[in-house]
């Protein structure tokens, strides 16, 4: 444990997984190796676990971890944060860390059309740097890009900051346990921390880059960014004073800027309008 971590009050965290899933369900039994638990109950949790050290209970559902509308229930009234173990389809294979919404019309996975989660930047921060050095620690960083994802899928109805953390990018990887040690080691890791400190030269919501913000994710790692929602540029179409509101103002830490990449010039006109009438600072990556 981090030394200066020691004394200070760390948020309490409801890690939930998909019995489902087994990237989600294997990343859940390695994070059980690390630390003593307790035993609890939450509402519809088929397993549940309580650890002093991390200030974390670790719940199980049968279900999807895109159908977790339900998590407002389920938790326990003390958490401020949810932490989602799941699998990522898609791509090469990957180590991800996203939040989640439908930033449009579209609502395909779950969740509502026009509709963002809450956000905690310096926790995706702390999650996302932290999988970049447990993965060159483990030897995983040359067959797994570790990567920020832009905003997709639901659930996106919950009241309190939710953050993905992934493995994929398909059955291959899902079973693979060195993945879900790197995934498991990476939550210890940042709960057991003073993660709540973690550096953050500006807050940021992102716009533009692909799905896999490349630009965004350099960000994170190199210049300590620490972002709320990201835009990519398959849905610039629908972006609107709306969602960036929802963008902003569902951020656990006060956002301060938008950060773009490169984006046509009405995107482009809209978010430095947007930003001058906030007081956000807006610039490239």
């Amino acid at each position: 444990m981090d030394p200066e971590s020691v004394g200070k009050k760390k948020p309490v965290i409801l890690i939930a997984y998909s019995l489902r899933d087994p990237a989600s369900r294997g990343a859940a039994e390695k994070l059980l190796a690390k630390t003593r638990w307790n035993k609890c109950e939450l509402r519809f949790a088929k397993n549940c676990f309580y650890s002093d050290e991390v200030n974390a209970y670790l719940a199980g559902f049968d279900a999807d971890t895109v159908e977790f509308s339900f998590l407002d229930e389920a938790s326990p009234t003390e958490a401020e944060a949810y932490i989602v173990l799941s699998r990522h389809s898609g791509g090469k294979p990957s180590l991800t860390v996203h939040y989640t919404g439908n930033p449009g019309p579209k609502a395909e996975l779950g969740g509502n059309p026009w509709e963002l989660s809450y956000t905690w930047p310096r926790l995706q921060a702390a999650l996302l740097r932290t999988y970049r050095i447990v993965a060159e620690e483990q030897g995983l960083i040359d067959e797994f890009q570790v990567t920020l994802e832009a905003t997709h899928h639901g659930p996106t109805c919950l009241k309190k900051p939710l953050v993905f953390i992934e493995i994929g990018s398909s059955e291959k990887e899902w079973v693979r346990e060195d993945a879900h040690k790197a995934m498991a080691e990476t939550v210890f890791r940042v709960l057991s921390s003073d993660w709540t400190s973690t550096t953050c030269t500006r807050v940021a919501v992102g716009i533009g880059d692909t799905h896999y913000p490349a630009t965004h994710t350099r960000g994170v790692i190199e210049k300590k960014y620490c972002y709320s929602h990201i835009f990519s540029k398959y849905v610039l179409e629908y972006i609107n004073e709306d969602l960036l509101d929802q963008a902003v103002n569902k951020s656990k830490d006060i956002v301060d800027s938008i950060l773009f990449a490169k984006i046509p010039g009405a995107i482009k006109r809209l978010v430095r309008s947007y930003g001058e009438k906030h007081g956000l600072f807006v610039g490239k990556v």
